[in-house]
C-alpha cells in the first residue's frame, strides 16, 4: 500500500513538474518573441509603451473636452450678450412709457 501511494505522490508531483515547466518555457517562448518583434529592424511591427500610447489616446480626448469646453464658454458668452441687449432693450421701452405717461 506504502508503494502505490509513493508511486502516486511521485507521478502526480513528476506531472505537476512538467506542466509548470512547460508553462515557463512558453513564457519565456513568448518573451524572446517580443523582444525580437520589438527591436527586428526589417519588421514592420513597432514597440510602443503602453504608457505612451495611453498618452497618445488621450490627447484626441483631451482636444474634443477642449474644443467643446470652448464651444460652451462661447455659447456662454453669446447668452451673456444677448440678455445684456435685451436688458438694454427693457430701458429703453420703460423709459419711452415713463415719457409717453409724462407726456399725458
Amino acid at each position: 500500500m506504502k508503494r502505490t501511494a509513493m508511486a502516486l505522490l511521485f507521478g502526480a508531483l513528476s506531472l505537476t513538474g512538467q506542466a509548470h515547466a512547460d508553462i515557463i518555457d512558453d513564457a519565456i517562448g513568448n518573451i524572446q518573441q517580443a523582444i525580437g518583434d520589438a527591436y527586428k529592424p526589417d519588421s514592420d511591427r513597432v514597440y510602443h509603451d503602453s504608457h505612451d500610447d495611453a498618452e497618445a489616446d488621450s490627447r484626441p480626448r483631451d482636444r474634443q473636452y477642449d474644443d467643446r469646453r470652448r464651444q460652451l464658454e462661447d455659447r456662454r458668452r453669446q447668452l451673456d450678450d444677448r440678455q445684456r441687449q435685451l436688458d438694454q432693450d427693457r430701458r429703453q421701452l420703460e423709459d419711452d412709457e415713463r415719457r409717453l405717461d409724462d407726456d399725458y
